[in-house]
């Protein structure tokens, strides 16, 4: 009975110290700064490695340090499926840790985490390659600890019907821009108006307003065509950034105001 007590008190301990909002006071943990830094150090040296003058000579220190990062963040890992009985969201038992497993968070770090392994394994070329790249993953990992991702997603959620109309919009636009062009300026331009899919690579260029320039109309209807379209695209880009930009500081405010709550709770 005691030995279990134990346990759990050491179970509890180790989940306010890894679960971000669990943790008693403002900020990250302790534990939860460390693995932070880890994570930052781990992609910086997966980037270090796609160079060769820098890889060319020192294999065996990356090896190592691939080898130390894989341990790791396996024992993290495995930390993270014990604490999981601990978080009401999940529940007891292993049903909690079979629900925090195929839970986004548990997929993420399963991915980043198999990237390492995967690398250790070794391969060949492009295969080796697509591994290192997997490892940026890890990036995905420091979202749990920022507040401001938590805004972003919930900025996302709370206007996704406004974002798919402008979405439904910036198509519409689209369409239009490239069966005007294909009209006007396919009889003369073949190559790059010669048909609505290519003429959309010209929309497309121009209503996120880069214009690379590789193709471009040449009558006059057609340059007035243009016209309206690059004007219609700084529009087009500035509404969901608007929407965004509210629904963020909406975010932001709601959690400064939760964790005002939380500190006048603490302090009282």
């Amino acid at each position: 009975m005691g030995s279990h007590s134990r346990t759990t008190t050491w179970r509890h301990r180790l989940y306010r110290q890894l679960h971000p909002t669990a943790w008693h006071k403002r900020g990250l943990s302790p534990l939860n700064r460390s693995i932070a830094v880890l994570i930052c150090l781990g992609v910086a040296m997966a980037v270090l490695q796609s160079e060769p003058e820098i890889l060319n000579g020192r294999e065996r220190l990356f090896r190592i340090g691939e080898v130390a990062f894989a341990v790791v963040f396996l024992v993290e890992y495995l930390a993270r499926l014990w604490i999981a009985a601990e978080n009401p969201r999940y529940g007891p038992g292993w049903r909690g840790v079979v629900r925090y497993v195929i839970s986004f968070p548990a997929l993420v770090d399963l991915l980043a985490l198999s990237s390492l392994f995967m690398t250790l394994l070794g391969g060949e070329g492009v295969v080796l390659r697509l591994f290192r790249l997997s490892r940026m993953l890890m990036l995905a990992r420091l979202g749990r600890f920022s507040t401001a991702i938590g805004a972003i997603v919930y900025a996302v959620k709370s206007r996704r019907y406004e974002l798919i109309m402008s979405l439904a919009i910036a198509v519409m636009l689209l369409l239009v821009s490239s069966t005007l062009l294909f009209i006007i300026e396919g009889p003369g331009q073949a190559e790059d108006f010669g048909s609505i899919p290519r003429a959309m690579w010209w929309s497309i260029a121009t209503l996120t307003t880069v214009g690379y320039g590789d193709a471009y109309p040449i009558t006059a209807i057609g340059k007035v065509v243009a016209g309206l379209t690059a004007v219609t695209g700084i529009g087009l880009i500035a509404m969901p950034t608007g929407i965004l930009a509210a629904a963020f500081s909406d975010a932001i405010q709601m959690q400064r105001k939760v964790r005002e709550e939380k500190d006048a709770k603490t302090d009282a």
